[in-house]
């Protein structure tokens, strides 16, 4: 593949995430880094692999990328990528970053997380290279807490000048919100994208409850 002019660089934001479902909370975080950073595109990015046991109810890989293509929609700022379920197994950030840097060189790439998973990128595997490959974007609404993730953040070699910060509105729907209520038979309408919606009801996903109770994501 030949590399892309400085001209034709696009800025993708990439979003990562079981998606189990994706909600409207995602697409929130999706439009509000495109719009606050000015990215060209924002790609849902679905784990092969669900890390943690509140995938129980996971109904595949397969499954939550056609989720999250219905969530995006015909929406040209959205698109979903599948690298990693493409790869399978396990997934590592570092490893996600230099696959999709070596499709696309000439692509500036921004990872997109919440303010406590940014804390931990220190704990990451290979967090400086993790910085080198992409930008960081943080989603962080209080000062204070800004404060904190940055003073965390500069234990990393390179990180500075390489984390940007923008302002999420708080919307309290995680997936295992939305996965519980399908369990108990309540509407999920405005918590997820209508076609997601009507996909979780025609293939009758979530509809056992899980033993325990998930930790929301």
């Amino acid at each position: 593949m030949t590399g892309t002019s400085a001209a034709d660089a696009r800025r993708i934001g990439l979003l990562g995430g079981t998606f189990n479902p994706p909600h409207l909370g995602h697409l929130l975080i999706a439009q509000e880094a495109h719009d606050q950073l000015g990215l060209d595109r924002v790609l849902l990015v679905p784990v092969a692999v669900p890390p943690h046991k509140e995938a129980t109810g996971d109904p595949g890989a397969e499954a939550r990328v056609e989720l999250c293509r219905l969530a995006v929609g015909d929406d040209e700022r959205f698109g979903v990528s599948t690298v990693e379920v493409d790869r399978g197994g396990p997934s590592y950030t570092v490893d996600t970053l230099r696959e999709i840097h070596a499709t696309s060189p000439g692509d500036e790439l921004t990872f997109i997380v919440g303010g406590d998973m940014a804390s931990s990128l220190p704990t990451w595997r290979e967090p400086a290279e993790v910085l080198r490959l992409a930008r960081l974007a943080v989603a962080e609404r209080e000062g204070a807490r800004r404060a904190d993730i940055l003073e965390r953040l500069s234990t990393v070699p390179g990180a500075a000048g390489r984390v940007d910060l923008f302002d999420l509105p708080r919307v309290d729907v995680s997936s295992s919100l939305v996965r519980r209520r399908v369990a108990a038979g309540r509407p999920i309408r405005y918590l997820v994208a209508d076609p997601v919606a009507e996909y979780v009801a025609q293939h009758g996903l979530y509809r056992s409850p899980v033993g325990t109770t998930p930790t929301p994501r």
